[in-house]
């Protein structure tokens, strides 16, 4: 079968003269539209989502945020078995001397 198919395409060069005729390849966008035209689009709706961003961002950071008042110092939460090498306090805390 693919011997066939090999020597009718053979046969085809033959008929041709060897020659074979370009081929136009046919891409979706360069079917109704210019590429320069889908290119310079494209652009403009980046900038104006780039735009659209950033003003959202900005009225959504200017409003306030809710304050909660905070919660009941449970004994529990700080529980402390061992001591840290660094001392009493956490490393990331505000450091109690008492004199």
């Amino acid at each position: 079968m693919a011997i066939a198919i090999a020597r009718s395409g053979f046969q085809t060069l033959l008929r041709r003269g060897g020659r074979s005729a370009p081929t136009k390849k046919n891409f979706s966008s360069s079917a109704q539209h210019d590429d320069a035209y889908e290119t310079a689009k494209w652009e403009k709706i980046t900038y104006l989502g780039i735009a659209s961003c950033t003003i959202l961002a900005i009225f959504n950071l200017s409003k306030g945020h809710p304050h909660y008042p905070d919660p009941p110092a449970y004994p529990y939460l700080h529980i402390r078995n061992k001591e840290f090498p660094w001392g009493p306090d956490g490393l990331f805390e505000v450091k109690h001397h008492d004199h």
